[in-house]
């Protein structure tokens, strides 16, 4: 028999509270997409200012850098802090890693600026901590969510929140655009020139993303521990029932247990050889899928700088070009990004994780192959509506599809104990892959006779050769991952337990006077 306070969470009807979790806990995936895509009208600025040698070019070597940098301060907080969410608790480890993001925010402003090598390189630091503190957010909170959230609309509510992302690119956009008018009009630059007050404009930028984030804190704070963690880890179901009073619709003498409830946590470790054989496949689906999409969404900077080149005005002052890089980047977030959001939202808890997670690796290797094939083709006419087209209908599918369900599936396979650390190294293998795709697939298809990098595999061969680990995603889904949607955590954590329940389905429909087996977990007592 479940715990009531579990029950009545499963079962609770949409109500206020959900949409302020909603709001709360998205706020950080807010913060990380702001800080990812208001960096290339920010190496826009930094090359007018730093690289006058250089054309007032970034090399893309020190663009890849900048965000292999922040990558690799999120794959060590989404391990470390999702760790600590599991032993911690998540609404305490929650605030610190808010506190990492809005420090290492303002730090970005306050870069040295006495040379190009040190401004970069004090930049570079910052963004390695902010990364970490935006690792630690997403397995907190995409566990919270889940825990807060009935079984019916749960998938809908954990997209909502990662649908923040597609906000924060256009706020991002919104701000730079709006901070570079001032200065410009303000200034008397010209086409050649770059006033000394440009170098005052993308720390401006950078430092207002620390203030969405600043103001949730109090919120985050406030908000009771998840029940699942309360009852199930801490073992104290009495206290889960008060907080959940607090923030449900409910009495405590709803949720509250008519019997004393005596603890029987399994007994297994984290990394055992018991795990791995309860949820080893599960672990293996949510990491896999993570890295395979991370690697083809990421690796979009492989081909931004050719729209930046194609499609903006040549010749403008520092502010207007950083103006035009953030209105590109506004337009495909409202065209493309923020749709694929909404569609997942709407249609995540009737089609299904699984479905849809195929669906979208489908689609993007359909796209990357007719934008990768007949490249040249496409750069031979002064405009191509097609390309484009083409290239904002990957990004709908990569957010109404994979990118989205790997964020949702690791929070709600697991039980509540490991539920949080999971997340967090399935996140983190994402994010190495997000490497590979920043860094690896971008040198890879330099070619010397434009920049000086010796010639790498082509633009054509990266694109088709991407579409195959759209392929690859796919047979991964489809073979290791299982569907969660429409059943409590606590039947998901455990694939026998599902198993038992798909052939009791099966073996009900032809003998319905047969009485069903009471599921175990966590939850049971």
């Amino acid at each position: 028999m479940a715990l009531k306070v579990l029950s009545a969470l499963d079962t609770a009807k949409t109500q206020y509270y959900h949409f302020k979790a909603i709001v709360i806990a998205g706020m950080g995936l807010f913060t990380d997409s702001y800080d990812l895509f208001c960096i290339p009208p920010i190496m826009k600025l930094i090359g007018r200012i730093y690289y006058q040698d250089n054309h007032h070019r970034v090399p893309p070597v020190v663009t890849s850098t900048m965000v292999a940098v922040a990558l690799l301060g999120t794959v060590i907080g989404q391990i470390v802090f999702g760790r600590l969410g599991d032993c911690k608790g998540r609404r305490r480890v929650y605030g610190l890693a808010l506190m990492f993001m809005v420090l290492s925010s303002i730090g970005c402003g306050f870069s040295i600026s006495t040379s190009r090598t040190y401004v970069l390189l004090s930049l570079g630091f910052f963004r390695f901590l902010l990364g970490v503190g935006i690792g630690g957010d997403y397995p907190l909170s995409a566990t919270i969510m889940s825990e807060f959230a009935n079984k019916r609309t749960r998938g809908a509510f954990i997209a909502a929140v990662f649908s923040m992302q597609g906000f924060g690119i256009l706020v991002s956009s919104t701000v730079t655009m709006v901070v570079c008018s001032i200065f410009d009009r303000a200034s008397d630059a010209t086409n050649v020139y770059t006033p000394k007050e440009a170098d005052l404009v993308w720390r401006i930028i950078l430092m207002i993303g620390a203030i969405p984030a600043g103001l949730t804190y109090y919120w985050r704070m406030m908000m009771p521990e998840t029940a699942r963690y309360t009852a199930l880890v801490e073992q104290n179901v009495l206290q889960a029932a008060k907080d959940m009073e607090k923030v449900l619709d409910v009495s405590l003498s709803q949720i509250a247990e008519d019997v004393e409830y005596q603890p029987n946590p399994p007994s297994y470790l984290f990394l055992s050889q018991e795990f791995f054989r309860r949820h080893g496949r599960d672990l293996f689906a949510c990491a896999s899928a993570w890295f395979i999409v991370d690697v083809v969404f990421y690796s979009s900077n492989l081909f931004q700088s050719q729209i930046y080149e194609r499609y903006l005005p040549s010749g403008d002052n520092a502010y207007q070009e950083a103006f035009h890089v953030a209105k590109l980047q506004a337009v495909i977030a409202v065209c493309s990004t923020i749709p694929g959001y909404f569609a997942t939202v709407y249609f995540i808890d009737s089609i299904g994780r699984v479905k849809i997670q195929i669906m979208g690796f489908f689609f993007m290797a359909i796209g990357l192959f007719a934008i990768g094939i007949p490249y040249s083709a496409y750069w031979a006419e002064n405009t191509n509506v097609g390309f484009m087209f083409i290239y904002g209908l990957t990004f709908f599918f990569s957010n109404f599809g994979p990118n989205t369900t790997t964020f949702i599936v690791p929070a709600e396979l697991f039980p509540a104990r490991f539920r949080s650390t999971c997340h967090g190294i399935s996140g983190a293998f994402g994010k190495v892959g997000a490497i590979i795709g920043a860094v690896g697939f971008l040198w890879a298809s330099h070619d010397r006779r434009e920049d000086g990098y010796s010639k790498g595999i082509g633009m054509t061969a990266s694109l088709v050769l991407l579409g195959g680990v759209c392929i690859v995603g796919m047979a991964t889904t489809y073979f290791f991952t299982r569907e969660t949607m429409g059943r409590s955590l606590e039947e998901n954590e455990n694939e026998e337990v599902t198993t038992k329940l798909c052939v009791w389905r099966c073996f009900t429909s032809t003998n319905s006077s047969v009485q069903p087996q009471t599921t175990t977990g966590e939850a049971a007592v």
